[in-house]
């Protein structure tokens, strides 16, 4: 049964000592069967040591657009020893502490120290998706997604051993239920003068692939930065008889270093309250991808990289606010220009 962590919020591992001659520990921290750090600190008798080690491990993620679930399995164990710097005899036997499976995931500060996917007291198994209806009495009214008609895709869910698993829907399922899991209701939303939408993919707070529609409307810009000097345009006779002259078309003033980014500003259209986390976890996100028309091959889509530009969100309601609509703008995460070397 996998203990599953967030890598984005501290993870501690820690050991006391029992022997009367303990100098120092040594924390060996594993990735797969390959060990990746040793790391080495003092110690004393009867004192517990610790390790943050979630920051190391995040080094060892590797996250991809196509990926899903997309984790690592790792390993520490604490091991003390007689001298300093993790020499002389060791001090009893190794102990095996925090090891499990480590996610692009992170906890709140109310999730407490090492919290473990799903999050906050939520039962196993669960949708790793905010869930929409915390306070329902049954798991099967918690979980809900808001997709395009005839639109498909994936989802991931972990099961009460804690393994995760994505899951596929088609176009036209309007519900989905793995053995073993809650249902997930997919809220189909008919299209607009925009279309079906765009859609924005992101990992979200536990760690997988989750995507989210923007409905309305959309607006690209172009942003365009440049550097300048000031030229000599000035050109003389070579034998010295004729004074300077210059050339009105050869600008005195030249330009160097012209990039360019595109920004995209996306409506997600009217989603109930319930749906506020998952704007908040976008947002927080640091791995966002675009789908949208190709520029050149229109009929086509891709998926580009992207950051929120958007830095603050006010929470809506259905008291404050009504109707419920959120504007956000990304940018590419790459230049226009490609400066690719």
């Amino acid at each position: 049964m996998p203990t599953n962590y967030a890598l984005r919020t501290p993870i501690y591992a820690s050991a006391s000592s029992s022997g009367a001659n303990t100098a120092s520990a040594q924390c060996v921290i594993t990735v797969g069967a390959v060990t990746v750090y040793t790391i080495v600190k003092e110690a004393a008798q009867s004192t517990t040591v610790t390790f943050e080690i979630a920051e190391l491990l995040r080094d060892y993620l590797e996250i991809s657009y196509i990926g899903n679930p997309q984790k690592i399995t790792f390993t520490s164990t604490i091991q003390f020893f007689d001298l300093p710097n993790a020499e002389g005899t060791a001090q009893g036997t190794a102990v095996s502490t925090t090891s499990g499976d480590g996610w692009e995931a992170y906890g709140l500060f109310t999730d407490g120290v090492n919290p473990t996917l799903p999050f906050e007291n939520v039962l196993k198994p669960a949708w790793l998706i905010a869930e929409a209806n915390p306070l329902a009495a049954s798991a099967d009214d918690r979980y809900v997604i808001y997709v395009p008609n005839n639109v498909s895709g994936k989802i991931s869910w972990i099961d009460s051993s804690g393994n995760v698993a994505a899951v596929n829907y088609i176009g036209t399922d309007i519900t989905i239920q793995p053995t073993g899991a809650p249902v997930l209701t997919i809220t189909r939303i008919d299209c607009t003068k925009y279309g079906d939408g765009r859609m924005i993919t992101f990992i979200n707070k536990f760690g997988v692939i989750q995507d989210l529609w923007f409905f309305l409307k959309r607006v690209k810009n172009i942003n365009r930065t440049n550097e300048s000097y000031q030229s000599n345009t000035l050109t003389f006779d070579s034998l010295g008889v004729q004074p300077p002259n210059y050339s009105q078309t050869n600008a005195p003033r030249k330009l160097f270093n012209t990039q360019a980014k595109q920004t995209h500003t996306l409506s997600s259209g009217y989603y109930p309250e319930s749906a506020n986390l998952f704007f908040e976890e976008l947002l927080l996100s640091e791995y966002i991808w675009y789908t949208r028309p190709d520029d050149t091959q229109p009929d086509t889509d891709e998926a580009i990289p992207v950051i929120v530009k958007t830095s603050s969100m006010i929470y809506k309601t259905s008291v404050n606010d009504r109707l419920i609509e959120y504007t956000i703008q990304f940018e590419d995460a790459f230049d226009y220009i490609n400066n690719i070397r």
